[in-house]
């Protein structure tokens, strides 16, 4: 219990952080609705629960892998989110001419778990998180390392349920054109973000 608890305090904490996930979360919810903001919230999860294995289990070899190829990593990452932001930027909300159609929900959860997989860094934020909070998960058993991921994606899963309550009790107040505002600030900053991560790899 006491690896979970742990496990479900860091997994929440490292979610809240506003960054291009957290951005297309709220405006998926704005805009789609609050079971997309929901599911695309659990994709982002499911990655920081990947990462929070490989940093539970000391799994070295996993983690060289992603090091030794972050530039790629960084390169995919950079360019989905310029394209979501490009996308996000031209879409129109419900009411206007070309009214905006919702995603599958697969898509969602999918795209999410993908542009969350590729920050390399994440993997080291999870390690780094849990020797400062003194989780030594190496000195116990693989059982004890599953429940501390599961605290973790447990943790994380509830931010994201969390914030995209709160978001959707805005929703019905959203007319076209706040939608419209919306999508052009998401846009651009989902843009901004992705020539950030292009321009991290150039430098790399």
């Amino acid at each position: 219990m006491w690896f979970f608890l742990k496990g479900f305090l860091i997994g929440f904490a490292v979610s809240i952080p506003v960054g291009p996930i957290a951005l297309l979360c709220i405006r998926r919810t704005l805009a789609q609705g609050r079971l997309s903001g929901m599911i695309s919230g659990l994709g982002a999860s499911t990655a920081d629960g990947v990462y929070s294995t490989i940093a539970a289990l000391g799994l070295t070899f996993v983690s060289d892998f992603v090091v030794e190829h972050q530039l790629w990593f960084r390169l995919i990452g950079g360019i989905f989110l310029c394209y979501l932001g490009f996308k996000t930027f031209i879409t129109s909300p419900p009411g206007n001419v070309r009214p905006e159609k919702r995603g599958s929900l697969l898509g969602d959860y999918v795209s999410m778990f993908f542009l969350t997989l590729t920050n390399p860094m994440t993997v080291f934020a999870f390690a780094t998180v849990f020797a400062i909070v003194g989780v030594d998960v190496a000195m116990h058993s693989n059982v004890s390392a599953a429940i501390l991921v599961l605290g973790v994606v447990s943790g994380s899963a509830t931010w994201w349920t969390t914030l995209t309550g709160f978001v959707s009790m805005f929703r019905t107040r959203c007319t076209p054109p706040v939608l419209q505002t919306i999508n052009r600030i998401s846009g651009v900053g989902l843009a901004v973000c992705g020539i950030a991560v292009l321009a991290s790899a150039a430098a790399w």
